[in-house]
């Protein structure tokens, strides 16, 4: 029986990792949703046009992508709980700011600012899940991860459109912002220091050329782009494209989000563990295609044909977030812990700045019609296929890092079960506290 009590503890404390993580995830994903259905509320009251309020969506994104490159450089000399505190703590202190902006461009620049620190805390998340979590349980824990932005979508938004509609814009932040307090006075207690990787790495400028440089870091960061891009291309514009093209009523758009946030929320956990089950790269290539179809029939649609508009929203959502669990527990098992932070700071930037950039060529391509249609959404439908597929070659290319490397943080969660275990048994035995 106590050994029994004794095999818990590693899982118990991986689970309360997670749903820290889990918890900050769902707020910062919250934060930068949020901004795109307040979008008529603050032209209105802040008496701005479509190009000024599109300075207050990218702001967020472009600040995100600046400061991942920056902390690639710096975030590897700091334990992982210290960075994660400090940057969470930015986090919330932007989003109060955005709370209480007074004109345009405070608002501008609380953006910025809350861009800066939340654009890579989703990188450190799963730095933090690549130290605490070893490769047989990565799939599970970044599919649990991936259920902040269904939460987001099926709980968040629609929260904060009634905050906003009956309180006024300002509120959802700062009720955002106050929320956040009791996680970051837990984050002290509940993640592990996770410093193991601290004076590894001796020239930060140097381990950010093989960052960026190294082979298999070229692969994943690859993939992340096509990834990213084949997104971006569709989903910005899906919204109008529903509306204008298909006959979709605006009353409809938050049911059809909710719908794909629900069924993204029940199946994300189920694709993390059939990745650890059956393998990442076979539930890729299982998930991406189905992606790739998924977006050329949402970008086909005729006039009327609303419900098959729903049901395929809402199993796209699904595909597009699939796809990335397995993929993002790849790409973060690519990398060798001592470069892990670097490395996802980098991705987390890349992301970012390539989501803009699907997003711009996206709109050159879309035109308005005479008649008020979007045109040409059926090729940027085949771009973002196109790409899709293309991720099944730049997958297969990925290579694992850390063949038999485990974190000293896994190691010392596997001894737990078993102190006379050495480090090269901790990861064997830390995946067989499951019964694997």
């Amino acid at each position: 029986m106590g050994a029994e009590n004794d095999s818990d503890k590693p899982q118990n404390h991986e689970r309360i990792v997670l749903l820290i993580l889990a918890a900050v995830q769902f707020a910062t994903i919250l934060d930068f949703m949020i901004v795109m259905p307040l979008g008529p509320q603050l032209m209105r009251k802040l008496q701005i046009g479509p190009t000024e309020f599109g300075l207050i969506v990218s702001s967020y994104t472009f600040a995100a992508g600046i400061a991942g490159l920056v902390a690639s450089v710096v975030v590897d000399r700091f334990a992982r709980r210290s960075a994660f505190i400090a940057l969470y703590a930015g986090f919330l202190i932007g989003t109060l700011l955005c709370g209480f902006a007074p004109n345009y461009w405070a608002l501008v620049l609380a953006r910025t600012i809350t861009g800066a620190f939340g654009g890579i805390l989703g990188g450190l998340s799963m730095a933090i899940i690549g130290d605490v979590f070893p490769e047989c349980r990565r799939g599970r824990a970044t599919g649990s991860l991936m259920t902040g932005f269904a939460l987001a979508s099926v709980a968040g938004v629609p929260l904060g459109l009634v905050l906003g509609t009956n309180f006024g814009w300002q509120i959802p932040f700062i009720v955002l912002a106050v929320a956040g307090i009791p996680t970051l006075l837990l984050v002290p207690y509940a993640l592990p220091k996770l410093d193991a990787h601290i004076g590894e790495i001796k020239h930060p400028i140097r381990s950010l050329g093989t960052v960026f440089f190294h082979d298999n870091h070229l692969n994943a960061f690859a993939l992340i782009v096509a990834l990213t891009v084949s997104s971006f291309l569709v989903f910005p514009f899906l919204s109008a494209y529903l509306v204008k093209n298909v006959g979709m009523q605006e009353q409809q758009l938050p049911l059809v989000y909710i719908l794909g946030g629900v069924l993204t929320l029940i199946a994300a956990p189920v694709v993390g563990r059939m990745s650890d089950q059956y393998g990442k790269l076979r539930v890729f290539r299982v998930i991406a295609p189905a992606s790739a179809t998924l977006l050329l029939i949402i970008t086909h649609l005729n006039s009327g044909s609303t419900l098959v508009a729903i049901i395929v929203f809402g199993c796209l959502m699904v595909c597009n977030v699939g796809r990335m669990i397995p993929a993002m527990a790849m790409v973060t098992s690519s990398v060798e812990p001592k470069y892990r932070g670097a490395f996802l700071s980098a991705n987390s930037s890349i992301q970012h700045v390539t989501g803009g950039f699907g997003a711009y060529v996206g709109g050159l391509i879309v035109v308005e019609t005479k008649e008020g249609l979007l045109g040409y959404f059926n090729v940027v439908g085949w771009i973002a296929a196109s790409l899709a597929f293309a991720s099944l070659w730049l997958a297969g290319r990925l290579r694992p890092a850390e063949a038999n490397a485990v974190s000293a943080e896994v190691i010392s969660l596997a001894a737990a079960a078993d102190a006379s275990v050495d480090a090269s048994e901790a990861l064997v035995v830390h995946c067989e506290l499951e019964g694997r």
